[in-house]
């Protein structure tokens, strides 16, 4: 394994460590999405005015605390950093206790982790080109990120350097999460996409699970080319239907 392979591998395994117990990373609620960055004591007395319940769930995660709060079937994670409310997430209902949501929540888990690797993956490349790193940067690189991959509009009010060029790099990832799920590319077969997404990831020197098939053309008699995205980068990989690639190029 290369030096640059070993780096990124070490922190994508760093960021699952720092988020393992935390939930699904979904949009923030549209009616709660005034109370991130509010103060956590006043924030807690307005979810309890709209009908929110705290359960016994809370774990440490990182610099900061996730609490899970629920309101019937819906239910929330609440990440609260120095004092304040920094994300409120939707979660799964098993999430919040309610373990009819099981097989659910495990898709939601998968979705997660495929969100974590993105953002790690993005990290570590955008430090090896800055040949930098740095705690609070990465911090800010990882919020922008989120928001972008997420929908959220762009935080002007507190913006840094970190945080613009992890939105630029989120905004990227949605595009190839949104072009990978559109239905002509879901059309080729399930076995090839697999078997591209792992050879792009090696390609480009990348955590397992950062590529993703955004374009495809049948080539015929049971052979197809697949525009993979892995980040900003791109690659062309012509595989079988079942799953035999035959050739990996840059795009």
């Amino acid at each position: 394994m290369s030096l640059g392979r070993r780096t990124v591998a070490a922190f994508a395994t760093s960021v699952f460590v720092l988020t393992a117990a935390a939930p699904t990373w979904a949009q923030t609620p549209g009616a709660l999405s005034d109370l991130v960055y509010a103060r956590a004591g006043q924030a807690e007395g307005e979810l309890q005015r709209r009908g929110y319940q705290a359960t016994d769930r809370s774990e440490v995660v990182g610099d900061g605390r996730l609490t899970w709060w629920r309101k019937g079937d819906d239910c929330v994670a609440i990440m609260t950093r120095d004092g304040r409310y920094a994300s409120i997430n939707r979660a799964g209902r098993s999430e919040c206790g309610d373990s009819r949501s099981g097989s659910g929540n495990t898709a939601a888990a998968v979705v997660a982790g495929v969100a974590i690797v993105g953002l790690a993956a993005a990290i570590a490349a955008h430090n090896n080109r800055h040949n930098d790193a740095d705690e609070n940067h990465d911090r800010e690189y990882q919020r922008g990120y989120q928001a972008a991959l997420y929908g959220a509009d762009y935080d002007d009010r507190h913006e840094t350097e970190g945080y613009h060029e992890g939105y630029l790099a989120g905004e990227d990832e949605a595009r190839n999460r949104r072009y990978s799920n559109s239905p002509w590319v879901r059309n080729a077969p399930m076995a090839a996409q697999q078997a591209c997404s792992r050879s792009a990831d090696e390609f480009q020197n990348r955590p397992y699970g950062s590529s993703v098939p955004i374009g495809v053309r049948d080539l015929g008699r049971g052979e197809y080319e697949l525009t993979m995205a892995t980040g900003s980068y791109r690659s062309r990989c012509t595989v079988s239907a079942a799953g035999d690639v035959r050739a990996m190029n840059p795009y």
